[in-house]
């Protein structure tokens, strides 16, 4: 096994906002739609080095049995506006958003993208994310038209068609004009912004699956992905950092990070006390049902969170969860939650919490600091991407507490030596085009 000697770590900050990832019950809790929240976890993830500030994206209030689902009522606020704002109040974190590639247009995506870039000095970041569910193409004109393969297929062509038109002014400030003709798009004209001091606001990819890896491969700067282990991040790093050649690019062109929670503790029997009662807190009797309920695509209210499995199979093709994607076979899932609880002895309850869990480090400062660097010596990872359980005050604990244990092994910087994002992640600056 490879070891390397010592790695920067990167790290960006998720700022969780939806889903049961916050425990919104906890008082420390506050809103997630206030500006006050995100400056909050922003300002601390700045305070702690952290190379970027990561929003993820919410085209349509998501349903479940045909009512609007319970962590959406409060709104979805857009990302770019939002960083826009954290621009201003912010000082060197890169702002990342993630902005979906199937229900935009090139021009206007490149030029917003090209403005928060010049408004925040080079820091801005572009997590191109894709969609075939018609049930959020109902909001857009075009709806959910395109299958998988074409929804990637627009995204390599719609992220080439941006780097086009932030590559069209002249390193002497002048615009030139541009033209494109391609599959999905046939548009011709001037950009309105000039060149942005990084060049590119950096793109980032989000997913694990194989037309995901092949287009970061090709397309992304950074890739943000989810594996469980050492040896399956392992795995994972091996095979997209050797897709890389026959696109003309390096290993260190494209930076690997996974999403990661991470609970804290005076002793290791105290961290897991902790992360135990975290996961209990996020995976309510409520949504232990409303988990089943997604993959058995069925009203299952009439069961007990605290007994057995239904007996039942899952129905094929059901719409009972509009807005939220499932993931793989519904049946092998359910047999595979099945056979989990029957040979541990768990309640429906138990085995959500069990079987849904996120990758964690779980320990002292001192043992996850130690579990952190580990990952990126052996290749499982070049950094992480930190998905707190409170909003917004979820990352002060790491920050206080692990952040300078990575300085003192010399796994992490001690300042921000670069103004850009570009400049964090280590990345070369796109070259001008004469």
């Amino acid at each position: 096994m490879t070891v390397r000697p010592h790695r920067t770590i990167h790290l960006a900050a998720h700022f969780p906002g939806v889903n049961s990832t916050t425990v919104w019950a906890d008082p420390r809790s506050r809103s997630q739609i206030a500006f006050s929240s995100f400056e909050r976890l922003a300002r601390t993830a700045e305070r702690g080095l952290f190379d970027f500030f990561f929003l993820a994206e919410g085209l349509r209030l998501r349903e479940h049995k045909g009512r609007i689902h319970d962590l959406d009522v409060v709104g979805r606020p857009e990302s770019l506006t939002v960083l826009n704002a954290l621009a201003a109040v912010t000082e060197r974190i890169g702002l990342a958003a993630t902005v979906n590639a199937t229900f935009n247009e090139p021009y206007e995506l490149a030029r917003r993208l090209a403005t928060l870039d010049h408004l925040s000095g080079g820091r801005a970041a572009w997590n191109v994310v894709t969609s075939s569910d018609a049930f959020t193409g109902e909001n857009f004109r075009r709806g959910g038209y395109l299958d998988r393969a074409d929804r990637y297929t627009r995204a390599a062509e719609f992220v080439a068609v941006a780097r086009e038109l932030w590559d069209s002014w002249t390193p002497d400030g002048l615009s030139r004009p541009f033209a494109h003709r391609g599959q999905h798009f046939d548009i011709a004209g001037e950009f309105t912004v000039p060149r942005s001091l990084q060049g590119h606001p950096v793109v980032i990819q989000a997913g694990d699956s194989g037309e995901g890896r092949e287009f970061a491969a090709q397309a992304a700067d950074v890739i943000f992905t989810r594996h469980g282990t050492l040896e399956d991040g392992r795995a994972f790093y091996a095979d997209v950092k050797g897709r890389l050649a026959k696109y003309g690019r390096s290993a260190d062109d494209l930076k690997i990070m996974p999403g990661v929670t991470v609970v804290l503790g005076d002793t290791a029997a105290e961290a897991q006390e902790r992360a135990a009662e975290i996961r209990r807190q996020q995976v309510s009797p409520q949504n232990a049902i409303l988990a089943l309920e997604q993959i058995w695509g069925t009203d299952l209210s009439s069961y007990d969170p605290d007994g057995p499995f239904p007996d039942t199979d899952p129905v094929p093709d059901a719409s009972i969860t509009q807005g939220r994607n499932r993931h793989g076979d519904p049946v092998a899932t359910a047999e595979k939650w099945r056979a989990l609880s029957r040979e541990k002895g768990l309640s429906i309850r138990q085995t959500v919490i069990e079987a849904s869990g996120r990758q964690s480090f779980i320990g002292t400062p001192e043992a996850v600091a130690a579990e952190l660097e580990t990952f990126v010596r052996q290749d499982a990872a070049d950094g992480f991407v930190l998905v707190p359980h409170l909003t917004p005050g979820g990352l002060d604990e790491f920050v206080d507490r692990v952040v300078p244990l990575l300085q003192e092994r010399g796994a992490f910087r001690t300042e921000y030596r670069g103004t850009t994002l570009r400049s964090h992640l280590g990345l070369p600056d796109p070259a001008e085009k004469g």
